[in-house]
């Protein structure tokens, strides 16, 4: 048995370099490189032949059929209550419609139809929201001691919910109707105005179109990040060289000075200073740039003055910082009797405002 699966795995995998890449290509998440499967032939070798078994996440193929078959399952069931969702939520509009479009309290047969439609839809959805799950006690009273057969008894008498199945259907269709011709008049404005069979020809075409129209946007928005993460990498790598560059020449600026005469030395620095410059001038526009890619014209000047008037108070700070230090300075000369002296000043300064409060409150 070793030896059959020994010559299949040097059939189907290869030898040397090839097959160390393979590994790697078949194990992409393993955070190994290909001198680790080079110390180690034996784990290189266990790797190959548990490739042919799983796949690259992992998964071995009988686990992979059961996760597809769930994914298939699951897909399946989100489909269904999507449709029911989908045809709840239009019905409930058809109402909300009817109830902003009335104008008079007159009792006619529209009005019942509508009345029982959004009756039988309040009833249905406060049955759905007191489903209680299996594992409760079956002598559960529910929400307020109410049970879904006492609220199934508020439901509108069966002639009227008979006759409101049977308009349904067109009400139903006339409303995505509408609401296709919405959606078609924001999409294409200048399609308001075409004839109605026209306008039938483009509302069938209009699925296809809005579903191409959104692949193109996806395909875009791929694009674009692909691009900002490429143009990101470049610039990086671009400033990295620009850096490398700028210390190289700094370098040879040091060892040539001091080879070279003088009159040549000051000449070659001016222009290694002035090279120097160039590529700074470079990276500065790179990351001027950046902060442009970045930051809007207005944050970026508003960066500018709080950077400014942060400066402008570091230096004020520091001045009085100076100025501090110049009279502590003065005051050490002293020695430490002026200490005592000074201590002794600032307790009976405390002394005198304790009082003076006092004082105060006793007159007040």
């Amino acid at each position: 048995m070793s030896e059959r699966t020994d010559r299949v795995f040097v059939s189907s995998l290869g030898k040397g370099d090839n097959l160390h890449q393979q590994v790697l290509s078949a194990f992409p998440l393993c955070q190994m490189t290909e001198e680790d499967l080079i110390q180690n032939p034996q784990f290189c070798k266990l790797l190959a032949t548990l490739s042919q078994h799983v796949d690259r996440t992992g998964l071995t193929q009988h686990l992979r059929r059961d996760l597809e078959k769930a994914e298939r399952e699951l897909h399946s069931q989100r489909l269904s209550w999507l449709r029911v969702e989908s045809v709840h939520r239009v019905l409930r509009e058809i109402v909300q419609d009817n109830r902003f479009s009335k104008v008079s309290s007159a009792q006619t047969a529209e009005d019942k139809f509508f009345s029982t439609l959004e009756q039988c839809l309040a009833v249905g959805q406060c049955v759905r929201q007191m489903d209680i799950s299996s594992d409760i006690n079956e002598h559960h009273s529910g929400i307020l001691g109410l049970t879904a057969d006492r609220v199934k008894r508020q439901m509108p008498p069966e002639q009227d919910i008979m006759q409101m199945k049977q308009r349904l259907p067109s009400e139903l269709l006339q409303h995505l109707k509408r609401k296709a011709a919405n959606i078609l008049t924001y999409y294409q404005p200048e399609w308001e105005n075409e004839s109605e069979g026209l306008r039938s020809v483009k509302l069938s075409k209009l699925p296809e179109l809005l579903d191409g129209e959104q692949k193109k946007a996806k395909s875009l928005t791929e694009r674009n990040r692909e691009n900002a993460t490429l143009l990101q990498r470049q610039t990086h790598a671009y400033l990295s060289e620009l850096l490398k560059c700028v210390k190289i020449l700094q370098c040879l600026v040091l060892d040539l000075r001091l080879k070279a005469q003088k009159d040549l030395d000051r000449k070659k620095i001016e222009y290694f200073e002035a090279k120097c410059e160039i590529g700074l001038q470079k990276i500065r526009a790179e990351m001027l740039e950046v902060q442009l890619d970045t930051y809007t014209r207005d944050k970026i000047a508003a960066h500018k003055k709080i950077t400014e008037k942060l400066n402008a108070e570091l230096k004020t700070s520091e001045m009085d910082k100076q100025a501090v230090e110049s009279k502590l300075a003065s005051f050490e000369i002293y020695g430490k009797d002026f200490e005592a002296l000074a201590e002794e000043y600032s307790r009976l300064r405390q002394e005198i405002a304790t009082k003076s409060w006092a004082l105060k409150e006793f007159s007040t």
